[in-house]
């Protein structure tokens, strides 16, 4: 396995964060079949020039973006099937940097991008005053060209510079004007895709979905996001991690 070789350390960026990154090519790069096994823990720290505790923060992240699975006694896989996406619900993510994280090209279809003033519902949502000015989007999610998700989200308008300002993610581009959420609520149910949102994912009408309400706030505590977003349930799992 030629990629398990010395990590050249560089300026800024963590030990572990290169490792995760050899690794994510690797898997992403099919140089394992899914549900096979990877190197111990000892052959990894051995053939990376890192220690364990190292390996272990790498390996722990690969885990919660669904890449791998460990199992007691047996070992670390590669996920059984890497058609599916794994979306852990314990970080806050975009679409198109989830994407990326599997070796994956997000793409968006716009189905509109609009600028208004706040319904009643979305004023008190979001803390506005009744007239305050916004911008809504709505958008088909791809990875690889194919269709993942229905997204709609409404932001106020000083969460950036303008409407066009929003390319492929919106959250990067609420990052580049200082304005990305840090904290979020979620509500999560099980739909049945009606007609025109089973058009849209290329997928029979009824075909069961996971809706997905999101709130989404700044440092500040402010509400700055709205997203109401419909996922594919044949593609996409949402993963938490639990504790005591």
């Amino acid at each position: 396995m030629n990629f398990i070789r010395p990590i050249e350390k560089e300026p800024g960026t963590p030990l572990y964060e290169q490792v995760e990154r050899r690794l994510r090519e690797a898997i992403c790069g099919a140089a394992f079949a899914p549900d096979t096994a990877i190197p111990t823990e000892r052959e990894l720290a051995e053939g990376f020039g890192v220690s364990r505790i190292t390996i272990r923060k790498a390996l722990a992240q690969l885990e919660e973006d669904g890449l791998l699975l460990r199992r007691q006694g047996s070992g670390t896989f590669v996920a059984p099937d890497r058609n599916r996406i794994q979306k852990s619900l314990s970080r806050i993510t975009s679409f198109s940097e989830d994407m990326r994280a599997r070796g994956l090209e997000p793409g968006s279809e716009w189905i509109g991008k609009t600028p208004g003033t706040v319904t009643p519902e979305e004023a008190l949502a979001l803390g506005l005053s009744p007239g305050a000015a916004i911008y809504r989007f709505s958008r088909v999610r791809y990875a690889n060209a194919m269709p993942m998700a229905v997204e709609c989200s409404t932001v106020p308008a000083f969460c950036l510079p303008g409407i066009e300002a929003v390319g492929c993610s919106l959250y990067e581009a609420m990052e580049r004007h200082g304005q990305r959420p840090t904290k979020a609520l979620q509500r999560l149910r099980a739909v049945a895709l009606d007609d025109e949102r089973a058009k849209q994912l290329a997928v029979p009408p009824g075909t069961p979905a996971l809706l997905i309400e999101r709130r989404g706030y700044a440092r500040s505590g402010a509400a700055i996001e709205i997203t109401t977003s419909w996922y594919r349930g044949d593609a996409y799992d949402f993963l938490s991690e639990l504790g005591e």
